[in-house]
């Protein structure tokens, strides 16, 4: 039966018809397998990059890379670096202790040694006081001593006048000095015939006409000397 001037194609009947609607069916299935790869591809267009990003990405990250290695081989470098510097710091630690404790120990000597001069300077303080005493007893004793002579030497002068009066006295006065002789030829005798102790005191006048003041002082250095010998060797 043959379709009528109106009818579409595929209405017609027949193997065209039928090879139509199998051709319809195709176009509708590559359709819909179109569709799904423009999906698909819509997928991965958000899911992945281009090429070129990909590329420019993958350089960049190859150079992070490098600098990565060059950064690690630093690293190590200033690591060993570090370590030496850690052993020295250790050496110059141990070194710095040893000095410490030598320093320590010489300061406890410099301070026993200083302690034992400032007793030393102490004791000599005060043997050169009591020096000093002594030797201000000396010069006391040896004023008096020097007053006496001086009193004795002024006896003797005015002794030695009055003989020379009576020795150069007028010849008129001959008696006189003939009285005068014999009394001093008694005052002899008398001396003579006085006891041991009065003849020793009368000859000890003289004797005590000693050398200058300069001369009686020479035996206060070795006083001083015998002192200092007597005090301990530090």
């Amino acid at each position: 039966m043959a379709a009528g001037p109106g009818e579409p194609e595929w209405e017609r009947p027949g193997t065209e018809a039928l090879a139509f609607r199998q051709l319809r069916d195709l176009v509708a299935t590559q359709e819909a397998l179109i569709e799904r790869l423009r999906l698909r591809i819509a997928i991965q267009e958000e899911n992945f990059v281009h090429k070129e990003d990909y590329e420019a990405v993958l350089k960049k990250l190859e150079k992070e890379e490098e600098e990565h290695s060059k950064t690690k081989t630093l690293l190590a470098k200033e690591a060993e670096k570090l370590q030496f510097a850690l052993g020295e710091i250790e050496v110059l630690s141990k070194q710095l202790e040893r000095e410490k404790q030598v320093f320590e120990k010489a300061l406890s000597n410099v301070k026993s040694k200083a302690l034992r001069e400032s007793t030393k300077k102490d004791k000599l303080i005060s043997k050169c006081n009591e020096i000093e005493s002594h030797i201000m007893k000396q010069e006391d004793l040896l004023n008096d001593k020097e007053n006496e002579i001086k009193e004795l030497q002024q006896f003797i002068t005015k002794q030695k006048q009055t003989l020379k009066l009576r020795a150069e006295g007028p010849e008129s006065n001959t008696r006189g000095c003939k009285g005068h002789s014999a009394e001093f030829t008694a005052d002899r005798l008398g001396h003579a015939a006085a006891p041991s102790g009065t003849r020793t005191q009368s000859r000890r006048r003289p004797s005590l006409l000693r050398p200058p003041t300069s001369t009686l002082r020479k035996p206060i250095l070795p006083i001083c000397l015998s002192t200092f010998a007597v005090m301990p060797a530090e």
